[in-house]
């Protein structure tokens, strides 16, 4: 099964560092029965993309609360066994419920060597401005302020960029 885990730079550091992305569970976003009905799609490669939408959210989350961190979303996809990928917070089979924010929540249970990832995607310099604008609105986001939300959403317009993951060195090394 394909995940997607967000990261941020320091982490993905540390993940190059170590070899592996974590000894589990570590959280991440996958297709999962809720978020095809959500997304009302059969179309694999689109539930992917909604999947890895997810996992940037997520990596915006992890620099609001990580604010030394340069302000570019990092997530990296990796195949792991059926059997490693577990419900979102453990509270059942298919925990994601009404949610909206947990939607494709899974937990791997198992270590994920980096050398399993699959590639690596992050925003550009040029998303900076933007990330960082929307990473201090989130809280008052989730708050049901709009013009926060509008900074939150304003982040999704940046695509996040594809590196392979043999570019980690990269990506970490010059802090880009």
């Amino acid at each position: 099964m394909r995940v997607y885990v967000p990261l941020t730079l320091p982490s993905l550091a540390e993940a190059h560092k170590a070899g592996e992305l974590g000894s589990g569970p570590l959280l991440a976003y996958a297709v999962t029965p809720a978020l095809r009905e959500w997304y009302v799609s059969d179309d694999l490669e689109e539930l992917e993309y909604a999947a890895l939408g997810r996992a940037a959210l997520a990596s915006l989350r992890l620099l609001a609360a990580e604010p030394a961190a340069p302000r570019r979303r990092v997530v990296v996809a990796v195949d792991v066994p059926d059997g490693a990928v577990g419900p979102g917070s453990g509270a059942g089979p298919d925990d994601e419920g009404g949610d909206e924010a947990a939607l494709g929540r899974v937990r791997v249970t198992v270590a994920v060597p980096l050398a399993k990832a699959a590639s690596v995607h992050v925003d550009a310099g040029d998303a900076e401005a933007d990330v960082a604008a929307g990473a201090q609105a989130l809280a008052a986001a989730d708050g049901g302020d709009d013009d926060a939300q509008a900074l939150v959403d304003g982040v999704e317009d940046h695509e996040l960029l594809w590196f392979a993951t043999q570019e980690i060195p990269n990506l970490v090394g010059s802090g880009a």
